[in-house]
């Protein structure tokens, strides 16, 4: 029997050793990760999609993503005949955005990110506040290395503006009830993680490694979400 090609796409500005510590059976699964690419000048989202999608060479995928990443792996399966696709700590339509999101699309105010002076004053801290602050960020750089400022102010405006207004019945959600980024509130038809936060993917993987191959074969599992109506 053929392994079942597995593609991992990490979240926003983050690489792939934040599935490092997900294990799915060598048996049955063959894992690819895959990493951010650089966006060219003007490129929309579903360009992107289609140029990461070209990196897929494995027939029927499944596509798993984290956050934005999730956002991605949902535009990529409109170019690519994938088996499944999980979402974990995303999103499914535009509607799943918090009341923040949806005011930073409305009042542009997400151009104002002063992504260059974050990128200078994360240094600048490091150096100021000690071996503890050090510590956290030696993970943050560990975890979130693409730093290119183009990147970083595409995406950002790429999750504000995403104006998908219907799910893809095809996408298995998950999602934490403690998730601040996207709150559970605002989710649909997910399957729950209590306790699980917007990087649950590397805090919770013993849920995952416990869980996640069942998800990929189609157990029992079911999206639900009984805090949300529809």
């Amino acid at each position: 029997m053929s392994k079942i090609p597995v593609y991992f796409m990490p979240g926003l500005a983050a690489n792939p050793l934040i599935f490092e510590k997900i294990k799915l059976d060598e048996t049955l699964f063959e894992v690819f990760y895959l990493e951010w690419e650089i966006p060219e000048c003007n490129e929309i989202l579903e360009d992107y999609a289609k140029r990461m999608a070209l990196k897929i060479k494995e027939e029927n995928p499944v596509l798993i993503g984290v956050s934005f990443g999730g956002i991605v792996v949902q535009e990529m399966a409109k170019y690519i005949r994938a088996k499944k696709i999980i979402v974990i700590s995303s999103v499914k339509s535009k509607f799943e955005f918090p009341k923040r999101i949806k005011l930073a699309k409305s009042t542009l105010i997400y151009k104002l990110i002063p992504i260059r002076l974050i990128l200078k004053l994360g240094k600048l801290a490091q150096m100021v506040c000690g071996k503890k602050f050090s510590h956290r960020m030696q993970l943050y750089d560990t975890f979130l290395s693409v730093r290119d400022v183009n990147y970083l102010e595409w995406a950002i405006e790429k999750v504000v503006l995403w104006n998908c207004t219907v799910a893809d019945e095809r996408v298995i959600h998950i999602h934490g009830d403690k998730d601040w980024m996207f709150p559970i509130k605002n989710i649909e038809k997910c399957i729950v993680v209590e306790g699980g936060t917007h990087v649950m993917i590397f805090t919770k993987y013993r849920w995952f490694n416990t869980h996640l191959s069942d998800i990929i074969l189609g157990s029992s599992f079911k999206n639900s979400n009984p805090e949300v109506s529809g």
